[in-house]
């Protein structure tokens, strides 16, 4: 495909390009956007600026905030940006639908079900957590090609989920991207605007999601102000950091006490934990830690808690502050409440559980009234994969 958008700025007659000019189909793989005042090769006529017809495409809340965003510039009728505005998602078991469907039905706009995106004429696309690879043809549909939405400063975190990996891994500073798609991979794309934000000290990712969608929103319309020069004035990836986002596999919330840091639960508690409870291993049942807080240093100095031996996965309970302290690689976690059969609280757990244990046993062994590392047995089919934020993901 390169060699072909090389030789389509060479010699006119050997791609076929009319009139002198390349046609929007070739602008829009080389990431050149739309031909203004030219025809897109089927006979129509390429606008060379706003009002736009735009096809959405998108699943959830990150991408629902892009598609208020575009919905309020079409019922802004003074301003003239958007004058057609249709919707692609994808199926959910959901009746309702995920958040974009449920928002565009609302606001009765028009909605397709991927792989159905319509027969109509649209001047550009966009696309924020879709989740499916746009293919080439498709992509050649839209004149000033399709606009990607991405939650991260590309090239770091590519991938379907950026916003995981930026809390997981303690990126102090994050931003949103606005890209034109490729065919064939994700991410790679010309960027068109990129804005950095600082990450707020420990966010989870909901609340990071939150603050990107809004950035990623207002973005958008910027762009689109200005498509046919935010496109002749894009620019390449760089080749350096490039860093990949993959989905959360289930293996990811299981907690590995002899492994991990506090520092490294917390960041996994803030990136999925509010959304999928971190797992663990009591007595063979498995247990969602569903409240983790950070132990004060007063708890740490208690000398009840200094005086006993511990390993990691060692739990106590902290009667002064009512949360279990649990032992880690290099210190303590905090947790107010859990899951086993129901939901208890540190307390609920002690009397019912971590208590009768080392009655049963004064002594008792080190691999016993501890929490252990649930090792997920391996599939020889990938099993289904978590969809954080639902999902932050493309």
């Amino acid at each position: 495909m390169r060699v072909l958008v090389q030789r389509c700025w060479g010699p006119w007659p050997v791609c076929g390009c009319p009139g002198g000019r390349p046609s929007p189909q070739w602008r829009a793989l080389a990431g050149l956007g739309g031909s203004p005042g030219g025809e897109d090769g089927r006979g129509v006529r390429v606008r060379e600026k706003p009002p736009w017809r735009v096809l959405f495409f998108g699943t959830d809340q990150f991408a629902r905030e892009a598609l208020r965003s575009l919905h309020a510039a079409r019922e802004n009728k003074e301003e003239e940006l958007i004058e057609k505005l249709e919707v692609v998602t994808v199926p959910s078991p959901s009746p309702k639908g995920l958040p974009v469907k449920q928002y565009a039905v609302q606001s009765q706009l028009p909605v397709y079900e991927w792989p159905d995106v319509g027969s109509g004429e649209y001047d550009v696309g966009v696309v924020a957590s879709f989740g499916r690879l746009l293919s080439e043809a498709l992509i050649l549909k839209f004149p000033y090609g399709i606009l990607n939405v991405h939650p991260s400063c590309l090239p770091r975190w590519r991938g379907p989920a950026p916003i995981i990996h930026t809390v997981l891994h303690g990126d102090t500073v994050t931003g949103v991207t606005i890209m034109q798609i490729k065919p064939k991979r994700f991410d790679v794309g010309p960027i068109l605007k990129q804005e950095t934000v600082p990450v707020p000290p420990k966010s989870t990712a909901k609340e990071l999601e939150a603050v990107l969608s809004r950035l990623g929103a207002n973005m958008l319309i910027s762009v689109l102000k200005n498509l046919p020069e935010s496109l002749s004035n894009g620019r390449q990836q760089p080749t350096e950091g490039v860093t990949y986002a993959p989905k959360i596999s289930a293996g990811t919330r299981c907690i590995k006490w002899e492994e991990q840091t506090s520092e490294q639960i917390f960041r996994l508690y803030r990136a999925i934990g509010t959304i999928i409870p971190l797992q663990t291993l009591w007595m063979d049942n498995t247990v969602k830690l569903l409240d983790l807080v950070e132990v004060n240093s007063s708890v740490l100095t208690d000398p009840k808690l200094r005086g006993q031996p511990v390993t990691p996965g060692s739990v106590v309970y902290h009667k002064q502050s009512q949360i279990l302290l649990v032992c880690c690689k290099d210190g303590w976690i905090g947790v107010r409440s859990v899951m086993l059969k129901k939901t208890l609280t540190a307390t609920d757990f002690y009397n019912g559980y971590l208590h009768p244990c080392y009655q049963k046993d004064s002594q008792p062994q080190p691999r016993q009234c501890r929490f252990q590392t649930l090792r997920l047995p391996i599939k020889k089919k990938q099993g289904k994969k978590i969809v954080a934020m639902q999902q932050c993901i493309k």
